[in-house]
């Protein structure tokens, strides 16, 4: 100090260029947060029960057309497997049908979500205009694993009416349910969902069957102690708003029930 001025230390000066250096890092630290916080404000994980892949990624895209900045991850499982990502955080919401209960869970409802009773187009039953329940205890069912919306809704249609369960060969997807079906191995409860372009190209049949279709719904579901991000809140609110339209324009003012 000379009485007008301070003048830095030798050591000071030499401390400098570290600290600018610090300063610097310190700047490229706070732009690399922000840039992550950016992303994972737009980043949406969606997990789909494998009913949903036939429609699950047009609903994302139209999303998207609305949020472009989003990034959506889409990952199609079944029922378990989706559970187990909402339960594990490995994904922020899901597409799905009964909400799960082994845990809590906030569901928001979206469409209606008809099952149907299908057939080969050749099969002795198509040729009725109304079947009885009791009527099909003696045919050969295709059926997904226990514990799938699928299977569930099999097993309730015949006891709600006090039926025994059919003869039933399990099968790990509905693709292979489906090519079972057109090759007349059996019938099968499918959602109307995902039969469209088979029923169109002629290669199923719906039968028509006292107490069919069986209505069941969409839900777009999440963890209730979850807080979901902003891109992941947007979603939602899009499949709550826009979504039942979105389902009723993509399988008909019916969902696809008849």
């Amino acid at each position: 100090k000379d009485g007008r001025s301070v003048q830095p230390t030798q050591t000071a000066t030499a401390l400098v260029p570290y600290a600018e250096r610090l300063a610097e890092t310190l700047r490229e630290a706070v732009h690399v947060v922000e840039q992550m916080q950016g992303r994972l404000d737009n980043q949406v994980r969606v997990a789909m029960v494998s009913t949903a892949r036939n429609f699950g990624p047009q609903l994302v895209q139209q999303f998207l057309r609305q949020r472009p900045a989003a990034q959506v991850e889409i990952s199609i499982a079944n029922r378990d497997g989706v559970i187990a990502q909402l339960q594990e955080d490995r994904a922020d919401l899901a597409l799905m049908g009964r909400p799960p209960r082994r845990i809590e869970v906030t569901a928001h409802q979206f469409a209606k979500h008809p099952y149907v009773l299908i057939g080969n187009p050749e099969h002795p039953l198509t040729r009725f205009r109304r079947i009885r329940r009791a009527d099909l205890v003696m045919h050969r069912f295709l059926v997904r694993e226990s514990g799938s919306g699928t299977r569930m809704v099999h097993e309730h249609f015949f006891r709600e009416a006090g039926l025994p369960l059919p003869p039933a060969q399990e099968m790990d997807s509905n693709a292979n349910i489906k090519q079972a079906v057109m090759a007349n191995m059996g019938l099968a409860f499918l959602s109307a969902h995902t039969i469209a372009l088979e029923r169109q190209a002629g290669k199923l049949s719906v039968l028509s069957v006292d107490g069919m279709p069986q209505l069941r719904d969409w839900f777009v579901v999440y963890p209730r102690r979850k807080t979901l991000g902003p891109a992941a809140r947007e979603f939602r609110d899009f499949v709550t708003t826009d979504g039942p339209a979105f389902m009723q324009s993509f399988f008909g003012e019916d969902y696809g029930a008849e």
